[in-house]
């Protein structure tokens, strides 16, 4: 239990309580006697009892929770009933709030057409314009896009308000708007007002919650996690001082509360706590109470489903004291049953507790549609109509349009501002039908009677007196600021465990990397008369060990990025300051550098050869935790400016070259130029590699006088500080550590500015066509609504009908560790249970069930997704065993979650879809007609040219992503079609248009099947066949479902028990709730013994058998190559793609830049090599990460072998890096100062190009051989090091001891390093000094000592096309042989 509140806190909080909490008015003589007890002595201790009282009547908590939970479940509308009883019982008012919006418009600017394509010309041509409409050189040419249009309207407390709207209607804006927290790139006029106060007279974000559609958690917490932070985090709000005033008022009245009530509302008044009864009460109601102790999951982890996810999205919000709540389509991915129970617990929390709720769902059943008071019916930006839900059909009847009698009133409204579909509904036949448009809907709306209530209660203004003084929220945060550092720094900490297994690689990767270092330094000897050389090598292994300790900091960049979504979700929820956010993960990471460092300086200080004195070890331990954390601050800054991957890698990539370069060590300052020597002294490497340098040369062992009478320092060891233009005073040691310091801070400074005022990049956006790039795309197919016949044109080429029976299928998997700690001692787990079913061409089968029951799984198993587990049983196609290779050719399967190139237009998707997989045999025209035929077929002519983009980021919404799903396959013209929820994240509309198409096509003969969420009637009726699971992966009906689905109706209604269904309502509905696990236990049946002794099954016994052998005559499936287009169709295909999706990239593409002269110029090769090609290799790991879940979806669709895949991935890049090794070599040859000859420049740029696409393709190679992008990150900064190591600057080959001189051949940048300057520099017969050693020519000083000959430049070009070629091969065989996806 949290700590109490202080005296003071109580006195201030009653305070607030009594002027916020009235009394009935008029009862004068009970405010007396309680100002009389108010003035005892004794009240403010009374306080403290009464709230420890949660202790004295329950001394377990977990007793209270159990006990309370348990009330909640069996009747929690009556338990809410009995809290709302008990405040009024003393007369306390609850806080009511009502929302306002009056003329309310919202617009933004947008490119069309082609324009809004982000390619590298466009993004080129966007940044020219916009510099050069700043000084208004050109004009505004973007076009002004409508969003939301002159609406107003009420939202009332204590009702229920239903949004409904097609998708691109403006609801999510609609909503944001409401809540305060609209996107900054958009415009707003007119208001909103809570209880007339605008959006700036009080803190908003507390006082509502937007709960978007989008669901951002850490995938590390569990569920209880999550919702014990959200409910630690924004505190209780006004609960505290009802709680106060309501126990003084029973006081006063010598009323005993219920014992359950009390304690649950005193448990939930405590803010603070690490585990809240709020978390577990909302755990309840949202139904997750079953997996609260299961990670949330990401794409890292296993965890819950997508509609656990959505419910946790939804509780988060719930555990926070707001009062009014925007939901944003939080019914995707719920079956309708659990969306109904869902809806029913908010709508008595609405109606009992005073909220206020706007809920915007897509496909609402009839009886969750019942449960709303209004409806809000947005189209094309305007309130088409606005009121209660019982009089929103009266208003379209008396304009002409009436709802069927088995047609959900939401799909109604949803489809009668479609020009497609409105006319259905035109039920006045003694008028003529004309289209009404949604103006004038919303005209109609206007003027009738509904309208001129509403806007007559907008003319008056809202009293403010009537206002509740606690309604509004006037704080800014829930808790104390000490409260929220408590709850940031227990989640930091819990994180940190949970992704104990990047630590723990992280510290054996230094760990190698530091036995690797001293082995190649070890016991370095400084032989008299040579001690300047051998400084050399001390000098690069100070070097390599501060390099490698800041390239250990990387890892913080990639998961500060990966973190960022949720902390802006929380921060602008106001969760908590970013401060708080940032000091937790500041102070916990302060250890792990003191345990790198430590390991570090431990295992190479001494076995290296070191100054021996034990002060001078632990100023090089200081020093080298002082650059680790101010590397880790470096990149969470730099995450935060970056924000995505990819721009963050390469800015991290950059900025490290950068202070390298100007670091001291790879250019010494002497040879800086004075315009850039500001560079210097700002590069925070600077300080740490002074720092090093200083602690070990000013050592008394390097006191030997100097032996170069040309160098002016008296001894060895300053002359080594002096040719790198080191400080040489030991007092400059503790300034460099005090530099660092300060940067570290500075850093996190800038940290958290950039997190407060920086917003995440990207957001959902849309191609606006071009009416002119309209109308040069055909139209093809007539409406859908008038025309029957051209929809099914383009569903006609040649195809083969086949069926497809299965039977006794079993499926099992490795038994999860955690239930084996439960002590479950079996090694498999069954998730499939003896399942048979037939699905026949013609026939649509609807596979249903609910959350867990299988079907996801089982039709894995038939389409031969499955990458893991045990098969058993019989599965055949039109009586032959399935064949894989040639199934893949005939099948199609439509995955629930929408994989596709984001970087590539609708229409090239599918172009791409259907040039892979029809038949060689189709012509281009015939091709291109069946593109444009299911373009229409699934209505996507409207969106055409958008690019798919990243879900939750850009490019199409989600139920347009959904369709093209769809069309992807139907463009593949298969003969059997699989669809895992096709109208998860549709609207009623969307749904609709969805389902159309499936009939079509299966109308042409095809075989489809599809498992169903939330069908409405409608959807559900369509099917022709239904497959119903149990959780337990067992079948409890499969047969036909009859008209109006009077067979399955039937088949239920004969088991003894079993309730009626009612009239209207859905059967899908219905069917889930009488076949419950509830209802199985309430009457001791088990539906799938009664189905396997019915009549039914016995039937579909016979059926099987009868498709499961051969028809007479018939062949068995046979194709003459394995896939549908040759090698080089699949080539120029993959090419074709791979090419469009690298031009639309520009983020990717744009991130695509004496001795001691000779070391200068050895050293900026060194940098840009390395860096440069390191930037290759971590930028390309994003990209390739996201096509290989592409790649294996459309693998598993038999479009193309790996090869052409491959070779395409590898081509774009080697094109597009040809380009950026040009522009490169023409900056680099010029900044490093070689001699400009054709020859020269031409090995350059040979070396140059070769570098980086090694480095490439090694990036590339990474991704293949790894199961995501974190590890393969890992993964390339520990080798990377070794090529860094071994390179052959750091320490020169000849230095190298043999015994690691084998890696030298085998490291890839060594050889480039050799090409490099061997081709520039191997014939130069210059002299060159150097110091202890006189002028030596410069081709035998590159000769002995670094080991370079130029008549072995030949083979370091052919060892070059030999590690491009290796990586190819490696990366092919991969992405072949490899496959990480897990179903």
């Amino acid at each position: 239990m949290a700590t109490l509140h202080t005296q003071d806190e109580l006195a201030r909080s009653m305070s607030q309580a009594f002027s916020f909490l009235e009394a009935p008015r008029g009862d004068e003589g009970e405010l007396i006697n309680l100002s009389a007890i108010e003035s005892l002595p004794t009240f403010e201790s009374s306080k403290k009892k009464m709230l420890n009282q949660v202790h004295d009547h329950c001394p377990d908590k977990k007793q209270i929770i159990q006990k309370v939970l348990k009330v909640i479940e069996e009747d929690h509308e009556s338990f809410l009933r009995c809290i709302r009883d008990r405040i009024d019982r003393v007369g306390i008012k609850i806080p009511q709030i009502e929302v306002r919006y009056k003329n309310l418009s919202i617009e933004g600017d947008v490119f069309v057409g082609s324009r809004a394509l982000p390619t590298l010309l466009n993004a080129t041509l966007n940044a020219i314009e916009s510099f050069l409409q700043v000084i208004r050189v050109v004009p505004f040419n973007k076009k002004v896009h409508k969003i939301l249009q002159n609406v107003s309207g009420i939202v009332k407390p204590s009702r229920m308000t239903l949004l409904l709207g097609h998708p691109g209607s403006g609801k999510t804006t609609f909503l944001r708007t409401l809540a305060g927290v609209l996107q900054n790139d958009l415009r707003q006029t007119g208001e909103v007002t809570y209880c007339g106060h605008k959006l700036s007279e009080f803190v908003h974000q507390r006082t509502c919650a937007y709960i978007s559609q989008h669901d951002i958690h850490h995938g590390e917490m569990t569920v209880q996690e999550t919702f014990d932070f959200a409910a630690r985090c924004l505190g209780v709000g006004t609960r505290y001082d009802l709680l106060v005033d309501l126990w003084r008022r029973e006081q006063v009245a010598g009323i005993k509360p219920d014992s359950d009530i009390d304690a649950f509302m005193k448990a939930t008044s405590m803010s603070g706590q690490e585990s809240s009864l709020v978390a577990d009460y909302v755990l309840k109601i949202l139904g997750l109470d079953t997996c609260a102790d299961i990670m949330v999951g990401n794409q890292m982890r296993r965890g819950i489903s997508g509609g656990e996810k959505k419910r946790v999205s939804i509780g988060e919000m719930l555990a926070g004291p707001a009062k009014v709540f925007f939901m944003d389509e939080i019914s995707t991915g719920l079956d309708s049953s659990t969306t109904y129970q869902i809806i029913k617990h908010l709508k008595q929390m609405v109606h009992i507790m005073d909220a206020t709720m706007v809920i915007s769902l897509l496909q609402p059943a009839p009886e969750t549609f019942e449960l709303f008071d209004d409806i809000i019916l947005l189209s094309e930006g305007l309130i088409v109509y606005q009121g209660p839900c019982e009089n929103v059909l009266e208003f379209f009847e008396n304009v002409g349009f009436k709802c069927p009698k088995r047609k959900g009133v939401a799909d109604f409204l949803q489809e009668i501002t479609s020009k497609k579909d409105q006319e259905q509904y035109w039920f006045k036949k003694d008028k003529p039908y004309r289209f009404i448009s949604t103006r004038e809907f919303a005209h109609l709306f206007t003027h009738s009677q509904l309208g001129h209530n509403l806007y007559n209660n907008l003319a008056s203004p809202y009293d403010i007196t009537n206002a509740h003084p606690a309604a509004l929220a006037k704080e800014k945060y829930g808790v104390s600021s000490l409260d929220l550092l408590k709850a940031n720094l227990a989640r930091e900490w819990l994180l940190m465990k949970r992704n104990a297994f990047l630590y723990i690689f992280k510290t054996f990767q230094i760990t190698i990397l530091s036995v690797i270092t001293f082995t190649l330094f070890y016991k370095t000897s400084m032989k008299s008369g040579d001690q300047l050389k051998d400084g050399g090598k001390f000098m690069g292994a100070l070097f390599f060990s501060l390099l490698n300790v800041m390239f250990n900091g990387t890892a913080e960049l990639a998961l500060t990025v990966m973190r960022l979504p949720v902390f802006y979700k929380q921060r602008d929820s106001l969760f908590y300051p970013v401060w708080v956010f940032v000091i937790p993960i500041w102070l916990l990471k302060i250890p792990i550098s003191v345990i790198e460092s430590t390991l570090w300086t431990v295992i190479t200080y001494y076995t290296i050869g070191f100054a021996p004195s034990v002060n001078r070890f632990f100023k090089q331990l200081l020093t080298y935790i002082c650059v680790h954390q101010m590397a880790l601050c470096l990149f969470r800054f730099l995450a935060s400016i970056g924000r995505r991957q990819v721009v963050a890698n390469a800015l991290g990539t950059f900025t490290l070259l950068v202070i390298f370069i100007l670091g001291g060590f790879i250019v010494s300052k002497d040879d800086i130029d004075s315009w850039m020597i500001w560079g210097y002294y700002i590069s925070p490497m600077m300080y740490g590699q002074n720092a090093i340098a200083i602690n070990e040369f000013l050592d008394d062992r390097w006191n030997t006088p100097n032996p170069d009478p040309r160098i002016n320092e008296s001894t060895v060891g300053r002359v080594l500080l002096s040719s790198r233009g080191m400080f040489k005073s030991d007092y400059m040691f503790w300034i460099c550590i005090g530099a660092l310091v300060a940067y570290s801070l500075m850093f996190t400074v800038f940290f958290i500015l950039a997190l407060t005022y920086l917003n995440p990049l990207g957001d959902s956006r849309t191609v606006i066509p071009n009416q002119d790039e309209q109308s040069k795309h055909p139209k093809i197919a007539k409406d859908e609504g008038r025309d029957m016949v051209a929809k099914r044109r383009g569903m006609v080429l040649p195809f083969q009908p086949l069926s497809l029976a299965f039977s006794h299928v079993n499926y099992y998997v490795d038994m999860p560790v955690e239930m084996k700690t439960e002590g479950i001692k079996m090694d498999r787990l069954q998730l499939l249970r003896d399942v048979s079913g037939a699905f026949r061409p013609g026939i649509l089968t609807a596979l249903v069930g609910v959350s867990g029951a299988g079907k996801t799984t089982l039709m894995d198993v038939l389409a031969g997704r499955k990458t893991g587990g045990w098969i058993e049983g019989n599965i055949s196609i039109s009586g032959y065993p399935k064949n894989q290779e040639t199934f893949a050719r005939v099948s199609g399967y439509c995955e629930q979650n929408d994989i596709h190139s984001p970087h590539v237009t609708v229409y090239e998707s599918l172009v791409y879809s259907a040039w892979l997989r029809l038949a060689p045999d189709v012509t281009n025209e015939s091709r291109q007609m069946f593109v444009e035929e299911v373009m229409n077929l699934v209505e996507l002519n409207p969106v055409r040219d958008s690019l798919v983009g990243m879900p939750g980021e850009d490019g199409l919404s989600t139920e347009q992503r959904k369709r093209l799903t769809i069309a992807v396959e139907l463009v593949a013209n298969p003969s059997i079609i699989f669809m895992d929820e096709p109208t998860s994240g549709l609207d009623a509309r969307a749904a609709a248009i969805v389902m159309r198409t499936v009939r079509n096509t299966v109308d042409t003969g095809r075989t489809v099947v599809c498992t169903i969420h939330q069908p409405s009637i409608n959807i559900f009726e369509a099917f022709d066949e239904l497959l119903l699971m149990k959780r337990s992966g067992q079948i409890i009906y499969a047969g036909p479902l009859g008209h109006h689905s009077h067979q399955l109706i039937e088949y239920f209604q004969s088991v003894p028990g079993i309730i009626k269904i009612k009239d209207g309502q859905n059967p899908a509905t219905w069917m889930l709730e009488v076949s419950s696990s509830s209802v199985e236990a309430k009457l001791s049946i088990d539906f799938a013994t009664i189905f396997a002794n019915s009549e039914l099954y016995m039937r579909n016994q016979n059926l099987i058998k009868e498709l499961s052998t051969p028809a007479p005559g018939s062949n068995n499936l046979n194709f003459a190559t394995k896939y549908s287009q040759s090698f080089f169709t699949q080539c120029n295909a993959c090419l074709w793609k791979q090419q469009l999706s690298y031009w639309r990239h520009p983020q990717y593409n744009v991130v695509r830049s004496r001795q001691q002269d000779l070391m200068n110029m050895l050293g900026a090769m060194y940098a840009a090599v390395l860096f440069l090609g390191g930037t290759n290799t971590a930028s390309v790991q994003t990209i390739v990460s996201i096509e290989r879940t592409v790649f294996y979806r459309e693998k598993a669709a038999g479009m193309y072998s790996p090869l052409p895949y491959a070779f395409a991935q590898v081509a774009i890049e080697v094109i597009y890096i040809g380009i950026q090794t040009f522009i490169y070599s023409l900056l680099l040859y010029y900044m490093i100062g070689f001699a400009w000859s054709p020859s020269k420049f031409l090995w350059f740029y040979f070396f140059v190009c070769m570098c980086f696409i090694y480095f490439t393709l090694y990036g590339m190679m990474l991704v293949a051989l790894t199961p995501n992008y974190h590890i393969a990150a890992v993964t390339m900064i520990f080798f990377l090091s070794f090529w860094n190591l071994f390179s052959g600057f750091l320490i020169p080959r000849p230095q190298i001891p043999l015994w690691w001189r084998w890696y030298y051949w085998g490291n890839p940048v060594a050889w480039t390093l050799y090409g490099l300057i061997t081709s520039q520099l191997g014939q130069n017969e210059n002299l060159v000094d150097i110091p202890g050693a006189g002028s030596i020519p410069l081709k035998k000083f590159i000769k002995d000592f670094l080991g370079y000959e130029y008549d072995f430049l030949k083979y370091v070009a052919v060892a070059h096309v030999a590690w491009v070629a290796l990586f190819f091969i490696i990366f092919t065989c991969s992405i072949k042989f490899l496959n990480f996806q897990r179903r």
